[in-house]
Parts: C-alpha cells; structure tokens; sequence
C-alpha cells in the first residue's frame, strides 16, 4: 500500500518550517555581532518541528508543546538509536521561552549559539535518515 499522501504533505510542512528556523539561525550567525538570543529559540525550533515531523509519520499524536523532552520521550519509543542525541537536545528545551522576553537575563553567547544551532543540526539530520526522499521538502 502506498504511503499516505496527507500524512506524507504533513511531514514535508514540518519539515519544510525546521527548514526555515535552521536558516534563520544561520543568517542570525552572520549579522555583526551575531543576534544570539534569536539563534538559540531557532535552534529549539528546529529540534522541536523535526522531531513533530518525525512524531507524524509514524502517525504518533503530540500535544501543542515546546517540551523537547515530551517530544523526544515519543520519539525514542519508535526508535532507540536516537536515545543520546534527543537527550542531549533536550537542554534546548528553555531557548523557546528564556530570551523572547525583555528582563534580567543576559543573552547567550556566540558560542553557546553557535552550539546549539549544531546540535540542532544534528537532530534535524537524523529524522530526515529515518524519513524516505518521499517524505523530504
């Protein structure tokens, strides 16, 4: 049986919005100096839309969260292999919310952007060697 072309156009639109948040993340890198509190929320993102991305092609249901260890719990459920990393990636769990407003709270620096745009780099790279070109924006 063919795959689901619905659940296939909902994986690409998660897919295609990590895209969007992994460039971002990236052009923040170049602006001088680098706008590090918007690289980090990018970063959470990224690992937030790939892993819903994931979480929907193995028609798994998610509730409207920023939770990286929620979302990551699931998708180690489908796949063990991906225990490390989604453990890891968890810790970007607080950039969706920790810069967004104005306070007391200093911006991260360059390197810890920097770090973790990567790591979020790797989490996307490794849904998409789960997924079928099919399933790829």
């Amino acid at each position: 049986m063919p795959p689901d072309p619905i659940r296939i156009a909902e994986v690409k639109a998660w897919l295609t919005k990590a895209e969007i948040d992994q460039r971002a993340g990236e052009f923040e890198l170049t602006a001088t100096p680098p706008i590090t509190a918007d690289i980090v929320f990018h970063a959470q993102q990224l690992v937030e839309k790939s892993l819903k991305a994931f979480l929907s092609w193995n028609d798994i249901p998610f509730r409207k969260t920023h939770n990286l260890v929620e979302l990551g719990e699931k998708c180690v459920q489908l796949d063990k292999t991906l225990e490390a990393l989604l453990k890891s990636a968890s810790t970007l769990t607080e950039y969706a919310w920790k810069f967004r407003y104005p306070g007391d709270i200093e911006d991260p620096s360059e390197e810890e952007a920097r770090e973790a745009l990567d790591l979020a780099k790797l989490v996307y790279g490794a849904i998409l060697e789960r997924l079928s070109e099919a399933e790829r924006p």
